[in-house]
């Protein structure tokens, strides 16, 4: 026997076709919702934890400045330190340098100059005297150039002729002269010697 549905089938099958796909598309609309809701808390626990390591690295680099800061203050400390013992160890170094000044001059002076005054400005001294000639204060230069050991550079600023009165009656022409020179430091002097003494 032949059996011949007269029920509107295409439609029942449209119609579960329809369901089917209104089920897919909400089944697949909850899947996306599910899916971003997941990658969107997955993001947030990744800004999270980024922003608290952010946190860190700002706490950590405002601590390294206050220790910046604190070590720059050291080592200025420092600088000032050293400089004051460098100061200090120049003043213990050259303490001795005005008696070999002295006992460098006494030494070289010719007999007929003699010394009124002596002036030091850093390593620079300035000697004003009288001599009985020119001749006399040209000894001095050369015996300052070539003997002394802690005076250098001498270098006549002016030599000026004058009367010397000796008595109510009796006058002799001298000259009043200025010189500079240089005067050495005990560092210098000894390293002068060590290489005086050093064989060739």
């Amino acid at each position: 026997m032949i059996l011949i549905n007269l029920l509107p089938h295409r439609e029942a099958a449209r119609k579960r076709r329809r369901d089917l796909f209104n089920v897919a598309l909400g089944v697949s609309a909850l899947a996306g919702l599910l899916i971003s809701g997941v990658v969107y808390l997955w993001y947030e626990a990744q800004i999270a934890n980024q922003q608290g390591k952010n946190g860190l690295l700002i706490a950590e680099n405002k601590r390294m400045d206050v220790i910046i800061k604190e070590v720059a203050n050291l080592q200025n400390e420092i600088a000032a330190l050293k400089a004051r013992q460098k100061a200090v160890e120049d003043l213990q170094a050259n303490r001795n340098a005005p008696v070999h000044l002295l006992n460098e001059l006494a030494r070289l002076l010719p007999d007929g100059v003699y010394i009124n005054s002596m002036r030091q400005s850093n390593n620079l001294i300035t000697v004003t005297g009288v001599a009985q000639s020119n001749e006399r204060v040209s000894e001095l230069l050369r015996n300052i150039a070539g003997d002394s050991s802690w005076m250098t550079r001498p270098e006549l600023v002016e030599i000026v002729a004058a009367n010397l009165a000796l008595n109510a009656r009796d006058t002799r022409r001298v000259g009043n002269f200025t010189m500079r020179m240089a005067l050495r430091t005990s560092e210098d002097v000894e390293k002068a010697a060590a290489a005086a003494s050093a064989p060739r």
